[in-house]
């Protein structure tokens, strides 16, 4: 299938404005729209023939395709999030979620009785059902994704969790902006997605999170997502290189000091 039959949007050379700074960002490499994040997964994956251009923002590092903007939903459905993505991620289903709550609990279990919390594109609701079966409060899931959660939340949350969430979509700032209107204050968003190693200008399109057939378009600098959540007020501090916590203030109850190292 041809990338026009695909509605994918035309490549250009000419930079275009970074979708977090505004920077310069210039064609920066290609892979197929087949390559998945983990070869292993899928060892013999064929080639689809189409070719995705990713971009890297001269100022602030963050590299993006601007391929898929144009795509609705179900577009994202039909061609990415389809019966064969499990081949490429089998931990989306079950492991994933389940380890993640169990980190939550361990992280708010004290506080859980009366906290509200919003899993953003949290998919198919393990980990929220996690939550629940352990006590905590209310435990939502939202979704677009997936049409048994796609109904936006009301009101506000205590913590809004998002894990691997960030690198799945075209406008990083609108998804972000929508997270922190979720959130009430004080109140914390734990999130996750890695950001380039210290060697990616090495490594480059090699990466292995650099992956369209995953769903991987969207490829975070520390300075990207701080900037990013800086456009809304936040601080983001990095707990290590996959997972972070947002904030502008702390409840106090939580005991988490505010680390130096947020930005």
């Amino acid at each position: 299938m041809l990338s026009t039959q695909l509605g994918l949007r035309p490549i250009s050379n000419a930079p275009v404005p970074c979708k977090i700074c505004d920077g310069p960002a210039n064609l920066f490499g290609v892979v197929d729209m087949n390559r998945p994040c983990q070869i292993a997964h899928v060892p013999n994956a064929p080639l689809s023939g189409v070719p995705i251009y990713y971009r890297r923002c001269a100022d602030c590092g963050f590299l993006f395709t601007d391929a898929f903007d144009d795509w609705s939903i179900e577009q994202f459905r039909t061609h990415i999030y389809n019966d064969g993505y499990e081949a490429v991620d089998p931990d989306y289903r079950i492991k994933r979620p389940t380890d993640n709550a169990a980190a939550i609990a361990r992280f708010w279990g004290p506080h859980k009785a009366g906290m509200r919390v919003l899993d953003y594109g949290g998919g198919n609701d393990v980990l929220c059902a996690g939550l629940r079966a352990q006590g905590f409060g209310e435990a939502v899931t939202y979704d677009p994704m997936v049409p048994e959660h796609a109904a936006r939340p009301e009101g506000k949350f205590d913590l809004v969790t998002c894990f691997e969430t960030l690198e799945h979509v075209p406008d990083p700032l609108a998804t972000i902006g929508a997270i922190a209107a979720c959130l009430a204050e004080p109140g914390g968003v734990f999130y996750s997605t890695l950001t380039q190693p210290d060697d990616f200008d090495t490594q480059g399109m090699g990466w292995w999170y650099v992956g369209p057939r995953n769903g991987h378009i969207s490829i975070y600098t520390k300075h990207a997502l701080a900037l990013a959540w800086n456009k809304f007020g936040f601080k983001t501090a990095p707990l290590n290189s996959g997972t972070h916590l947002a904030f502008k203030t702390l409840p106090p109850e939580w005991g988490l000091e505010e680390a130096p190292s947020a930005a």
